[in-house]
């Protein structure tokens, strides 16, 4: 069984407009909802593919009500923490000749509402995944994610970390199975810029020195890098396509690591299904379908 967790998931309104004023009223032309948070997106990338998984997390008010409506609609399974106060934030993106992302902070988390969450993790067995994915909002303490950590830890769980910071850097101890920095990410972790594949590498394996099993480094344009906890180095290209969105082409690539590790237990299949996901979504609207995971991957074996 695979879970997520999205401390302070989202609902993204996206609004296009032709030219916007600051002098005159303006109106969209097309306005979208969409639920958004990187474990969600794990999780619905999961579920597309009908990998049995399950969303947890906090949600809070009308807004939280209509996310978890939304994601039950696409029959996304989800358990969350609902907050007693406040609302489950609206991030607002707003698509002009300029794009401009509002992002709002979402609702308090009392250590009540953290403790209820820890009970709920508790049901997590040996052989599980758990996804942390993504920032914490601002009343949750800054070591959660290593809180969650030393709870489960010596419970055969398998922890999947896509973080940033400090956040990353305090769970290694923990040797998650898996983190996912993306290139850049993984040079402010040790304050230089990594351009090469040299670089890369060499930083990948401090990470990996420090505990993380596997390091799974994505590289935009350039594909991805696996450096896996036998101490194989693997990389790949992405496959041809047109770049339509970049939201959520991370969690994509997570989710589909997950998936194709399970499937037969090979990091290098884990790789390069887990790129299939990320550039089906990045050459699609949203996050991607089955079918187009598929098709990319037959054009990544055939590469």
């Amino acid at each position: 069984m695979i879970y997520t967790v999205t401390l302070n998931p989202a609902l993204d309104y996206v609004m296009k407009v032709g030219t916007l004023q600051s002098d005159d009223v303006n109106r969209s032309k097309e306005e979208t909802l969409y639920y958004g948070g990187k474990g969600i997106n794990v999780s619905v990338i999961l579920t597309r593919l009908g990998i049995k998984n399950k969303a947890l997390g906090f949600i809070a008010g009308f807004t939280g009500n209509e996310l978890e409506r939304m994601l039950r609609a696409d029959g996304i399974n989800c358990d969350f923490i609902r907050l007693q106060s406040g609302s489950t934030r609206i991030n607002v993106k707003i698509k002009a000749e300029t794009e401009f992302d509002i992002n709002a902070q979402g609702p308090d988390v009392t250590e009540t509402d953290i403790n209820n969450l820890l009970d709920k993790l508790d049901e997590i067995k040996s052989g599980d995944y758990l996804v942390l994915a993504g920032s914490v909002p601002k009343t949750v303490p800054e070591d959660i994610y290593e809180r969650i950590l030393q709870r489960l830890n010596g419970k055969g769980v398998n922890f999947i970390v896509d973080a940033t910071g400090s956040l990353l850097l305090n769970v290694l101890k923990y040797e998650p199975f898996l983190v996912k920095p993306n290139h850049h990410e993984l040079g402010d972790l040790f304050g230089v810029a990594t351009k090469t594949d040299e670089e890369i590498e060499t930083y990948a394996k401090k990470l990996q020195k420090t505990g993380a099993r596997n390091v799974l480094v994505s590289r935009s344009a350039d594909g991805a890098m696996l450096i896996d906890e036998s101490g194989g180095v693997q990389k790949i290209g992405n496959a041809e396509g047109r770049l339509i969105n970049s939201v959520g082409c991370g969690d994509s690539m997570v989710a589909g690591f997950i998936a194709g590790y399970m499937n037969n237990n090979d990091y290098y299949h884990a790789l390069k299904f887990g790129t299939a996901c990320g550039n089906a979504t990045a050459y699609s609207e949203g996050l991607a379908e089955k079918e187009e995971i598929y098709r990319i991957y037959e054009l990544l074996n055939r590469a």
